[in-house]
This record gives structure tokens, C-alpha cells and sequence, in this order.
């Protein structure tokens, strides 16, 4: 492809998708860390995010965020949800008008409530946005196994043409123009997924698993669909695909809060022994406030931000969840 695409974010899914890029287009990936850049360009690694992996001779890396956003024809963010808005007033001055923005991060913003679409509209006025999200694990798309992913934009033309551009191999992306939903899935399943680490801390067997993955998806159904998600969106890749991965797999950073906090360890002792960010975490306070907002019920998101916050353990949480009074499966709770 003719377009040349600039990446913010030198960690294990930014790193990722621009090694999957680099496939399509020519790419340069913007990381603060100089020893990435070099491991990077020098090793053809990010031996910090992705110890295993051997990355694209094509792939070059920058510590110079102008160099990566200047003339690109894409912008991709793969900024974590607290240092977003910031990054990307760093790169605004450097960044062509109309360009489109994509975001990775699959969080919101804690000060605002926004979602980063809406710190990107924010900040850029005027470019199209988007985000790339789905069941997508880095290391085992790095290790070259099969994977789906959504890029959704609202703009039909646009969503349609940065397809190729993602899409490579094993690697599949599908689009959807319900940009609220899509993003609202990558950010909701987190929450869902340290309870159900927490289950698994606790020795919890796969019938407690299963229910509270199907019950954490009605939960995050409602409120998508509350904010103005279609409720299709959530059954697809970008909300139950991504719950299901998330939920279970050994490498979801959320699910291995959730099994810590199970076998009680302290959320500031967990976070500090992780080298990169779980957004569950960080987004289960804004989550909570737009749940009570839209009148939404959340029981288990409520209790993931009780234990997160040290108000309760995860057997106590526990113990409240299954106590609960129950009614038809379609009724909240």
C-alpha cells in the first residue's frame, strides 16, 4: 500500500500490530524507552514485551515522536488510557490535517469518563477516528497463530479502506461501523475478567467460570446498549470474541489481577510486580460512575471495583454474588 503509517507505543500490542502493518505498508513505531528503539532497530526485537518474538527487518523504531508522525498517512495509538490525551498532544504539532487516528487502547479515560475516540475528537478536531480491537493476544499472534480482529470507523469508505491495511495472514480483521459498541466491548470485558481471574484465584470450577462470563456479558450488553451500542455488537468479536479470551487465557493481564486478588495479595502489591498496564483496573471507578449514569445494573463490575479499591476481598465478593436473589436470566442481577 502507498500509505505510510506512524505508531505511538512501544509495548507488546503496539509492537505487534506494527510488526502486522509492516507487512502492508511502511511503518514507524514511536517508543519513549531509547533501549526498545534500539532492541528494535538493532535486534529486530522488544526483548522487554516480547522476549520470544523476532520482529520484521521492515519494522524501524524512533525515540524522536515527530519522526513517527510527521508525513504519516495513519496514525495508530497504542498509548495506555492514563498517558493518552498527553502523547497525543505531543504528536498534534506534528500531525497532517484529515489523517485518520486509530486507537489500540482499550480504556477510559479516568479524569473524563471519555473513551479514547472521544480524547482523540477532543484533541484532533477534524480526523476521522477508529479503533482495531478483538479477541487479540499478542504473543500468540507474534508466535504466528490465528486471530480475528474488528477495525471499526463510523465513516463506511474509510473503515473499508485501513482494512487492508491490518489485515495479513492468519491475522483477519472484519469491520463494523458501531464504533460506540466496539469500543465500549474491549473496555467493559476487562472488568469482567478480573472477577472471573478472581473465581480462578479462589478455586472456583468451570461452571462458576461460565456463568460469570455469560452473566458479565449481559452485564456489559446493558450498558452498551444504554450509551447507544447495538446490541449485536457484543454477541461479535469486540464483546463476547474478546470476553471469552480475556476471560481465560493464562496471558490476559486482567484475568491474572483477578487470580491474585483471588488468592489474596493486595491490588498495589499485584500492580506493582506487572510490567505493563491492565486497564481493567484503571477503568472499573469510570465504569461504575457510568453504570449508576445510565441506571444500568452491574453486580459483578460493582464488586470488581469494591475488591480494586480494598473495600472488600474477593471471597467476600464472592459470597455476595452468589447470594444474590435471582429471577429470569433476561432481568439485571
Amino acid at each position: 500500500m502507498n500509505l505510510r503509517v506512524g505508531l505511538l507505543g512501544g509495548g507488546s500490542w503496539g509492537t505487534t500490530v506494527a510488526s502486522i502493518v509492516s507487512r502492508n505498508a511502511p511503518i514507524k513505531i514511536w517508543a519513549r524507552d531509547p533501549e526498545t528503539v534500539a532492541d528494535i532497530n538493532d535486534n529486530h526485537r522488544n526483548s522487554k514485551y516480547l522476549p520470544d518474538a523476532v520482529l520484521p527487518e521492515a519494522l524501524a523504531a524512533t525515540n524522536e515522536i515527530g519522526e513517527a508522525v510527521a508525513g504519516c498517512d495513519v496514525l495508530i495509538m497504542g498509548i495506555p488510557s492514563s498517558n493518552f490525551r498527553s502523547v497525543l498532544e505531543e504528536a498534534k504539532s506534528h500531525l497532517r490535517p484529515w489523517v485518520p487516528v486509530i486507537s489500540l487502547t482499550k480504556g477510559l479515560e479516568l479524569s473524563t469518563g471519555k473513551r479514547m475516540t472521544e480524547v482523540i475528537e477532543e484533541v484532533l478536531p477534524g480526523h476521522p477516528v477508529g479503533v482495531l480491537t478483538g479477541p487479540n493476544l499478542a504473543r500468540e499472534i507474534m508466535a504466528g497463530q490465528a486471530a480475528a480482529s474488528v477495525i471499526s470507523m463510523e465513516d463506511e469508505i474509510i473503515v473499508k479502506q485501513l482494512q487492508q491495511l491490518f489485515n495479513s495472514g492468519l491475522f483477519r480483521v472484519y469491520t463494523n461501523t458501531d464504533l460506540l459498541g466496539c469500543e465500549l466491548g474491549g473496555v467493559l470485558k476487562n472488568i469482567i475478567a478480573i472477577a472471573v481471574g478472581m473465581g480462578d484465584g479462589l478455586g472456583a470450577g468451570d461452571n462458576t467460570r461460565s456463568a460469570l462470563i455469560t452473566r458479565g456479558l449481559a452485564e456489559i450488553t446493558r450498558l452498551g446498549v444504554a450509551m447507544g451500542g447495538q446490541p449485536a455488537t457484543f454477541a461479535g468479536l469486540t464483546g463476547m470474541g474478546d470476553m471469552i479470551a480475556t476471560c481465560t487465557s493464562p496471558l490476559s493481564r486482567n484475568r491474572h489481577v483477578g487470580v491474585e486478588l483471588g488468592k489474596g495479595r493486595h491490588i498495589d502489591e499485584i500492580i506493582d510486580d506487572m510490567l505493563m498496564v491492565a486497564e481493567g483496573v484503571k477503568s472499573a471507578p469510570t465504569v461504575i460512575a457510568l453504570a449508576k449514569k445510565f441506571n444500568v445494573s452491574m453486580p459483578i463490575a460493582e464488586d470488581v471495583f469494591e475488591v480494586t479499591k480494598g473495600n472488600r476481598t474477593a471471597v467476600r465478593a464472592f459470597r455476595g454474588l452468589t447470594r444474590q436473589s435471582v429471577g429470569a436470566e433476561s432481568e439485571a442481577g
